[in-house]
């Protein structure tokens, strides 16, 4: 059952990052404009963290089974329909459907775990599972994304999707659990300016990202996301059956751990992005290579796996975080002094293996305070409010990074590789500060009862 689950959603986290490396050959296939390309991975980006927070809590209603099987089906056949896309539009429309599945799947694949796993060593170990595929799902997908690409195309990297998906719906349909639903109404309202609200929102960082914030696109999404998420929280404060239980937030354990899976991808994903940048355009590497350059991240973070289980009752999750947060910002303050010539060995491959380790031991405990007595009725409500939040995170901080970025290039002088390397290094700076602000937070955190 462990092994449905999280190959479910290790195909669902490889999809973030495993199209990066074939835009350029989607481009030339499909005649796609500079600006339009974009939409290759904001399109997926924008619907995943848009619907996760309906999708859990449908599948409180709904069944959890059940949403998880349907997310991975739809997932499964627009990855098919994507791959065979003759146009552009026919491979955004595919991709807004892969998002649509991604978030039926996506919090109704933790709700499961939190709910059957209910001895505490197990449910431990499947958590951190959970969290690795999903924190190194990033780097996974950048290496299979490069294979897969110099090998065999990039319809390949959406056609690998069809075999995994359909071994994981037959897998479920005959060892997953049915899980029970609820007696209860979808919070129709609530939902609407939930998923409004967070899809705005995204939107704007996205264009923060691509047009800076001045840009009156980013504005008017901003704002227009800030008011349905006002409206949103004012509606489940009324309504008897709300889509997002308030009450969630109440536990300072779990609310500090929200806000590290906030704040926490703001900070991690700023390595995948423009260290990325940094080896290509600076280094010369070819996609493949850049792609094994994270290996040292993924490698770490499966190596902890095993560990978690046994450090985390013995450390409790405040000394884990502690711990995690500062390798991942010693990792970050190694990339702040890159240099147009330092090589791969041995800055780059200590500050990735730090980071990996780091990610690895301070997001793990996250995902067990956040679950941690969670009435069951309740779980993908939790789920989808975790993952919605890391998703915006992830989103926000790549805006404000780039922007940093952006700042710090257009007044650097020299070389082309200078200037780049200049604003990479900056955003790499903003990272650690983002990663320091997570640490703050994990002070906070008390050991919990059970």
């Amino acid at each position: 059952m462990l092994t449905t689950l999280l190959s479910g959603q290790l195909m669902i986290m490889l999809d973030i990052t495993v199209m990066n490396v074939a835009l350029p050959r989607i481009r030339s296939d499909l005649d796609f404009s500079p600006t339009g390309l974009s939409w290759v991975m904001n399109a997926y980006t924008l619907v995943f963290g848009g619907l996760l927070l309906l999708g859990g809590r449908a599948g409180d209603l709904f069944g959890r089974r059940r949403l998880f099987l349907i997310g991975v089906a739809l997932f499964t056949l627009a990855s098919l329909g994507g791959g065979l896309a003759p146009s552009a539009a026919w491979l955004l429309v595919a991709r807004v459907v892969q998002g649509i599945g991604g978030a039926l799947a996506g919090p109704n694949t933790l709700a499961i775990l939190t709910t059957t796993f209910s001895e505490p060593k197990a449910r431990i170990r499947a958590l951190a599972w959970f969290s690795t595929i999903g924190s190194a799902g990033f780097a996974i997908g950048l290496i299979v994304g490069g294979l897969l690409t110099q090998w065999f195309g990039w319809r390949s990297v959406l056609f690998i999707n069809v075999p995994i998906g359909a071994a994981v719906v037959a897998a479920g349909l005959r060892y997953l659990p049915d899980t029970p639903r609820q007696p209860a109404r979808l919070d129709l309202p609530g939902a609407v300016t939930a998923t409004g609200g967070v899809a705005a929102l995204v939107y704007g960082f996205i264009e923060a990202a691509a047009h800076g914030w001045s840009a009156a696109a980013t504005d008017i999404s901003l704002g227009a996301g800030v008011l349905l998420i006002l409206a949103f929280v004012a509606i489940e404060f009324r309504t008897a059956q709300p889509l997002l239980p308030l009450y969630l937030f109440a536990d300072r354990n779990r609310a500090a751990a929200y806000a590290n899976f906030f704040l926490g991808p703001m900070a991690g994903m700023s390595m995948f992005f423009f260290l990325t940048q940094y080896l290509q355009e600076v280094r010369g590497m070819s996609s493949l290579t850049t792609g094994f350059a994270f290996l040292p991240t993924a490698v770490t973070m499966f190596t902890l796996v095993r560990l978690i289980p046994r450090l985390l009752p013995r450390l409790g999750p405040k000394v884990m975080t502690m711990t995690g947060t500062t390798l991942m910002i010693g990792g970050l303050v190694l990339l702040v002094f890159l240099t147009t010539d330092t090589a791969y060995f041995p800055v780059i491959f200590v500050a990735t293996a730090l980071i990996g380790t780091g990610i690895g031991l301070a997001f793990a405990p996250l995902n067990v305070l956040i679950m941690a007595n969670v009435p069951p009725a309740e779980a993908g409500a939790a789920g989808g409010a975790l993952q919605t939040l890391q998703q915006t995170g992830s989103a926000l901080g790549l805006a404000i990074l780039v922007t940093v970025f952006g700042t710090v290039s257009r007044h650097a002088t020299g070389s082309a590789h200078h200037v780049l390397t200049e604003g990479v290094t900056a955003a790499f700076a903003g990272s650690a500060a983002i990663a320091v602000l997570t640490l703050v937070i994990a002070t906070t955190f008390r050991r919990p009862a059970n």
